[in-house]
């Protein structure tokens, strides 16, 4: 009766977590129906990310701001032109009268210290920092979404893996019950093959909310619906050697993120503006020169008697104007060694800039070495862990071990395969977190 009782509890319990998997599955199953269904590759996903992304859709409304800027100051380069008309009423003795004028004037800067030549540079250096600006973002946004990638990837392979093994443990607990009910094995030895059947039907259920809550993630960084379908496109990552084979040396590396890093370049373009601070500041030194002609004259009046009449003939005039700073109160003084000062800030933190641009791609580099160390070691045991594996799950269907050898095998080989996922994927990671640095394409 005790024996029926536990194998009434085990039958229960065996689909009750079968009930839940494939409850999980018709979710899924109805969310692909019901909402946009997504399958995406790592590089969809990116290009999905750009056109979608907030942020970046901020960052080009500046630019375009910026670029508007950049181009309304090339055009002071350009003379001015403005029109005036005006009409009086007055009232004296003869009446009401009205009288006006009409006039035209124009004038040009002709030289006001390198002010708008400055400007306008200074406007362009803007203009391209921006983009630059907008090329670390989509740097950032990469690497975010390739981590997110990998971790779904990851966790996809640790759970066909993690099906491989329930499936394993099932037919371990059918046989451990009739080995049970026929008195050959200890009913703590059946207990324990119980145990480690649950436990692997529960690590299939919390890895696969984990790959639920991998997409949510990744939906959230691709600006996506959160009740959307993603389906992410597993790619080919078998041949990790590969990686090895095409990574450049440590010196071409650090070369090619020295010319390609947009911290660096970002940097640089912060020196060259605070250069045109300087330059705009000491330009209030300097006398400015500018020229203006007008031309005007009376318009039609009335006057008290209703009589009409053109009056005034047409004025012309024409001039130059300079203005010589000679005594601001020490604002320009003041203003010129602020800008030297932030010249030298900028000179600073670019060099510092330099150093750690140089320190973060050796550090990449060198974290690429060891991953791929790890990744073959890692490798190397996971081949042997399951070839030890199968031989033990095969000596314990004749019997010739015990339950408790057979468990402690399965689980070293379970430990050191969430060692090996994890190191692959790790070494994906860091090999394409360089590529980032080193500016080349990425895709898997």
């Amino acid at each position: 009766m005790q024996t029926y009782k536990k194998n009434i509890t085990f039958a229960i319990m065996k689909k009750n977590i079968v009930f839940t998997i494939l409850l999980m599955t018709s979710f899924s199953m109805m969310a692909q129906e019901k909402n946009t269904y997504h399958q995406f590759t790592l590089e969809d996903c990116i290009r999905y990310a750009f056109a979608n992304s907030y942020e970046r859709k901020s960052m080009e409304l500046t630019g375009q701001s910026l670029e508007t800027t950049y181009k309304q100051s090339k055009m002071q380069r350009l003379p001015n032109l403005s029109a005036s008309y005006g009409q009086n009423i007055s009232n004296n003795e003869n009446g009401w009268s009205s009288s006006g004028n009409v006039g035209v004037g124009t004038s040009v800067t002709i030289y006001q210290g390198g002010q708008i030549n400055n400007t306008i540079e200074q406007n362009r250096l803007n203009l391209e920092r921006n983009e630059v600006q907008m090329e670390r973002y989509d740097n950032q946004t990469v690497l975010q979404i390739l981590q997110s990638f990998l971790t779904i990837l990851g966790n996809q392979e640790l759970l066909s893996y993690q099906y491989e093994v329930m499936h394993t443990s099932s037919e371990q607990l059918k046989q451990g019950q009739a080995r049970y009910q026929a008195g050959s094995i200890l009913e703590s030895d059946f207990l324990l093959l119980q145990a480690q059947y649950y436990s692997d039907s529960n690590n299939v259920v919390d890895t696969r909310i984990n790959i639920e809550n991998n997409l949510l993630d990744m939906k959230v960084l691709l600006s996506m619906d959160p009740t959307d379908n993603l389906d992410i496109v597993t790619p080919n990552t078998e041949n990790l050697d590969a990686l090895m084979e095409s990574l450049p040396s440590e010196d071409e590396a650090i070369q090619l993120a020295m010319e390609t890093m947009p911290d660096l370049r970002m940097s640089d373009y912060d020196v060259r503006i605070a250069e045109k601070s300087v330059d705009m500041a000491k330009g209030n030194y300097l006398p400015s020169v500018s020229a203006n002609a007008n031309v005007g004259m009376g318009v039609l009046s009335f006057d008290g008697n209703g009589m009409r009449q053109w009056y005034g003939k047409p004025t012309e005039s024409a001039g130059i104007s300079v203005n010589i700073p000679i005594f601001s109160r020490g604002n320009t003084t003041a203003n010129v060694k602020k800008s030297q000062i932030s010249l030298e800030q900028a000179q600073l933190d670019y060099e510092q800039t330099q150093l750690q641009t140089r320190q973060t791609v050796v550090q990449a580099y060198r974290n690429v070495i060891s991953a791929y160390n790890a990744y073959k070691v890692s490798e190397v045991r996971v081949n042997a862990y399951s070839k030890s594996f199968a031989a033990y799950n095969m000596q314990f269907q004749y019997g010739s071990i015990t339950t408790v050898e057979l468990l402690q095998q399965q689980n070293n080989f379970l430990n050191v395969l969430n060692t090996y996922i994890q190191n692959k994927y790790s070494l994906l990671m860091k090999r394409k977190i360089l590529d980032v640095y080193i500016g080349k394409m990425i895709s898997l």
